[in-house]
């Protein structure tokens, strides 16, 4: 299925902050949580909508990508950052990530 902008702006259900969507915005900056609301990105088709937690942070081809787990179904998603996400987290998120791979968690 093919991808579909739609602009929101949304508060965060992890944190509360106040987010201003541009089409292509699925997570909050300021925690960088997310919402399991799709099926296929834009569709707004998925019928979970439990908060979807940033368990992974990576570079790939000189960009970073965020990966959600669903802390209701467990699904898990991939997204690229945006350059309004606190990068002090997403380092953070990275970090914790490659801790648990080093001790086998």
């Amino acid at each position: 299925m093919a991808f579909r902008r739609t602009v929101e702006d949304f508060a965060c259900g992890h944190c509360g902050a106040a987010n201003h969507g541009d089409g292509y915005t699925n997570h909050c900056a300021r925690c960088l949580w997310s919402r399991h609301v799709d099926v296929d990105p834009g569709d707004r088709a998925a019928t979970c909508g439990g908060l979807m937690e940033p368990v992974d942070a990576l570079l790939e081809r000189d960009r970073w990508l965020l990966v959600h787990r669903c802390t209701e179904c467990g699904v898990r998603r991939r997204c690229r950052a945006s350059a309004a996400d606190d990068r002090d987290l997403l380092l953070e998120v990275a970090r914790r990530r490659a801790e648990r791979f080093m001790t086998g968690g």
